[in-house]
């Protein structure tokens, strides 16, 4: 059986449990590390104002971290490593709990849903898709404010120049007045409201429905959708055209055979043997890739265009399989 390594965190945990917010004797930051903590924050202050950031706001987003916050960075270096496959991460991932609350969602905002996905030439089970699995349809933001969580990170020394990259951009955003520094929650590593965009996606995707408003992705579901749509659009969506369906493969089709970049015409396929399990191949594809995520003996699938577009919001074959099944499934 193939084999996925996920790590938890970032914009799509899936495992985050409440213990990631107790603070740990090994994770409390030094006594020493606050006056060096406060003139890093001095040295943020100074490039934010000059980058012609009103100092009014960013001294009330920086007023949000004093220290490192030990929470933030236990849960960065205690990421537990899961090895899943994709018949356990589906398991884990489309739940009945998942579906049915995903049922109730989409039936209370179709009307809205459907506009959207009409105004951006996206699928609404993409945009609902995303939605469940990023944040349980906006019930699961994240609590950490997102100034001191990318503060923290940017001071730590890891990954410094993204996160300080991530929190330069965290300021322009409140700079623009979309949202206060208090209400930007997020999750610990700074992915933001129900989209769960990073600042910087947030810069190039977030989206006003109807335009020219505010963009809050954290209160405003119109927003929220049209944000999802408008990354999806912006990575190339073809509209009209489905993600990909399960298949049956013929055992005369081998594990080096396929995969995400093995792209044949359908008529090819069909050729093979390889048939959709439910009804006939879409007219709207003319061609598409097999991936088989457990190998021989799994659920196979053919994916098309725009599996490869979900893939560009989370690099993962099981999350664009995540995405396109439960969105099916919803709408």
């Amino acid at each position: 059986m193939l084999r996925r390594k996920l790590l938890v965190g970032g914009a799509s945990a899936l495992f985050a449990t409440p213990a990631l917010a107790r603070t740990s004797a090994a994770t409390a930051p030094h006594p020493a590390a606050s006056s060096s903590y406060a003139t890093f924050l001095a040295g943020v202050r100074r490039e934010a104002i000059g980058q012609g950031i009103s100092a009014a706001i960013v001294d009330q987003a920086l007023a949000l971290t004093s220290q490192p916050n030990a929470k933030v960075l236990k849960a960065d270096r205690h990421q537990p490593e899961f090895t899943l496959t994709w018949a356990q991460y589906k398991d884990r991932v489309l739940t009945e709990k998942k579906i049915s609350d995903g049922l109730t969602a989409v039936g209370q905002r179709a009307a809205l849903l459907n506009r959207i996905s009409s105004t951006y030439g996206v699928a609404k089970g993409a945009i609902a898709g995303i939605w469940g699995l990023e944040s349980a349809y906006g019930t699961r933001m994240g609590t950490f404010h997102v100034i001191d969580a990318l503060a923290t990170l940017a001071y730590d020394g890891r990954r410094s120049a993204f996160f300080r990259s991530e929190l330069m951009k965290a300021l322009s955003i409140l700079g623009q007045g979309d949202i206060t520094p208090a209400g930007m929650l997020g999750s610990y590593a700074g992915a933001m409201g129900q989209p769960q965009f990073m600042p910087s996606a947030y810069l190039r995707y977030a989206a006003s429905y109807p335009e020219g408003g505010r963009r809050d992705i954290w209160h405003n579901e119109a927003d929220v959708f049209a944000s999802i749509a408008n990354y999806l659009a912006k990575c190339h969506w073809q509209p009209g055209q489905p993600w990909g369906e399960e298949v049956l493969l013929p055992d005369t089709i081998t594990q080096a055979q396929i995969g995400r970049t093995a792209v044949h015409p359908i008529a090819w396929w069909a050729q093979q043997g390889v048939r959709p399990r439910a009804g006939q191949f879409s007219s709207a594809v003319q061609e598409g890739a097999i991936i088989r995520p457990d190998g021989v003996g799994g659920e196979a699938f053919i994916v098309y265009h725009n599996f490869n577009v979900i893939r560009r919001y989370n690099p993962s074959d099981f999350y664009a399989l995540g995405v396109g099944l439960l969105g099916d499934a919803i709408t």
